[in-house]
């Protein structure tokens, strides 16, 4: 665990009660971290002749970084997966520090990146704290009362769980989360084996065997269960099932081979120890891709756009000689962002809210205003989304999606589609008003638009989609009436009310 100061650190984040966050573990309230709000600069002039267009995001007296923009050089995560520290004197752009794409021209065979804050392998969030909860057993639901009940056995449950890795491995920040397959298993993958063997049998059986690639399995809970369904329900079908697994993480890859070998589909499974964003080999047999709770964490760059011109401006950080951050926006997009917003624009038939939703001439008044910014809140666009649809139609031609996400989370920090940071300190959690945090020790989520996304996928790939809530979607598939408790509630139904699902049809 790292040095006494990240303790001093956390311990200056607890002076008020914490708001409960959608994907906190633990229902009691924490302390959290005192905002403090930030301003941008106030000028209105042009440029000079000769001098850089960049507009940063400052406090009220900013220092003046002019020199340090000037030298620093761009980085991307790629180039600094080698590295054993944080960097410094470097800047990238938001979306390189958040996930660690490589800026470049967009080419799917250039593509070799790895993630920063979340994925790095030396100081990310996900490989160095973050921990995903388990039961001993899957929860017998009829003998619950109601929600609450179940709720308050997670929790004691949590505290079991956490406790036992205490004993080996006592850490103050570890980051422990569930997902829906953990916890309503079986039930939760025996919907989705449902829908797999439905779709197969119409339309690829016996032509083609059932090929399925799953991306940020986890444990590997969910495909254990499909799994396990299809060999009890479906002994033809399993016969012909092969399972691939696309795990980033080597030592998640370890784990989910470990759990294979347990469950007795060593012969169905292969795991294949990459970022999907690295994938370059042809697929052209038919197969369905699974991508449950992933895109979430994606990396998606910052937008703020001029008020008065309306043009757009992408965010990018400096990290100094002493690790301080600050953002700054420039007025040239690379091609990654421009590309994003002009499919959105021609392609999106759905509504969405961008910071120049009001009229011009409110704009105008506010941001006559003394002391008013020069830029607009941001807005997060899913950058990353729109490469993982590109990879899907470049190698995957004959696949068909199923994506389940949430569509809003509570809590965000400000902006449009902004996420959700947060990251957990001695077993309380913590939220912030930025992205821009210490990596490794925070989790950063975004909400998804479906809307969008769907309209995005149909425009990239030419796949047509269905789009359903995920309440509806396991009404559809699951067999509801194994998770209901006593009195009627079901928790399966309930927990996620805030999550889509889109499938290829």
């Amino acid at each position: 665990m790292e040095s006494a100061w990240v303790s001093q650190l956390f311990k200056e984040l607890f002076s008020q009660r914490a708001r409960h966050c959608l994907r906190s573990p633990i229902r009691t309230a924490g302390n959290a971290f005192r905002h403090q709000h930030r301003g941008y600069v106030s000028s209105r002039f042009k440029d000079p002749p000769g001098t850089s267009s960049w507009q940063q995001r400052i406090d009220a007296f900013p220092r003046d970084m002019s020199k340090q923009l000037r030298e620093f050089p761009q980085v991307t995560s790629k180039e600094l997966r080698s590295r054993r520290q944080r960097p410094r004197r470097v800047k990238m752009l938001i979306r390189d520090f958040i996930e660690g794409m490589k800026r470049s021209l967009y080419n799917l065979r250039e593509l070799k990146k790895v993630l920063d804050s979340l994925y790095n392998p030396n100081y990310g969030y996900f490989p160095k704290h973050a921990t995903i909860f388990n039961s001993p057993e899957p929860y017998d639901f009829g003998s619950l009362q109601d929600d609450a009940h179940f709720n308050r056995m997670v929790d004691q449950q949590y505290v079991k769980f956490e406790d036992a890795l205490d004993q080996e491995d006592p850490d103050e920040t570890r980051q422990l989360w569930h997902t829906p397959a953990e916890l309503f298993r079986p039930h939760y993958g025996e919907a989705i084996a449902r829908y797999l063997i439905a779709h197969y049998r119409l339309t690829l059986f016996p032509y083609h065997d059932l090929i399925v690639y799953e991306m940020g399995a986890g444990n590997g809970t969910l495909m254990l269960n499909i799994l396990d369904y299809i060999r009890d329900v479906d002994p033809e079908v399993y016969q012909r099932t092969k399972f691939r697994m696309v795990e980033i993480s080597k030592f998640m890859a370890e784990l989910q081979l470990r759990n294979v070998a347990a469950g007795g589909h060593t012969d169905h499974v292969e795991i294949v120890n990459r970022s999907i964003f690295d994938w370059d080999t042809y697929v052209n047999s038919p197969c369905f891709f699974l991508a449950f709770e992933v895109i979430d964490n994606f990396g998606h760059d910052s937008i703020r756009y001029n008020p008065q011109t309306e043009q757009p401006l992408q965010g990018s950080v400096l990290i100094d000689e002493e690790g301080e951050f600050f953002e700054y926006y420039e007025r040239k997009l690379d091609s990654m962002a421009s590309r994003y917003l002009r499919i959105r624009e021609a392609s999106t038939k759905s509504t969405y809210r961008t910071p120049l939703i009001s009229p011009k001439f409110i704009r105008d008044l506010r941001h006559s205003l003394p002391f008013a910014p020069n830029l607009t809140t941001p807005e997060y666009i899913p950058t990353r989304l729109m490469q993982f649809f590109d990879i899907l139609h470049s190698y995957f031609p004959a696949h068909r999606l199923i994506v389940a996400d949430f569509n809003y989370l509570p809590d965000v920090v400000p902006g449009i589609n902004a996420p959700v940071v947060q990251t957990r300190y001695q077993r309380r959690n913590v939220q912030v008003t930025t992205p821009l945090v210490h990596q490794g020790f925070f989790d950063i989520f975004f909400p998804t638009n479906f809307g969008v996304l769907e309209d995005m996928y149909r425009a990239i790939t030419g796949k047509l989609t269905r789009v359903m809530s995920h309440k509806d979607f396991l009404e559809k598939w699951a067999y509801v009436q194994d998770t209901e408790t006593r009195n009627g509630e079901n928790p399966m139904l309930s927990w996620y009310a805030n999550a889509s699902v889109m499938t290829t049809i």
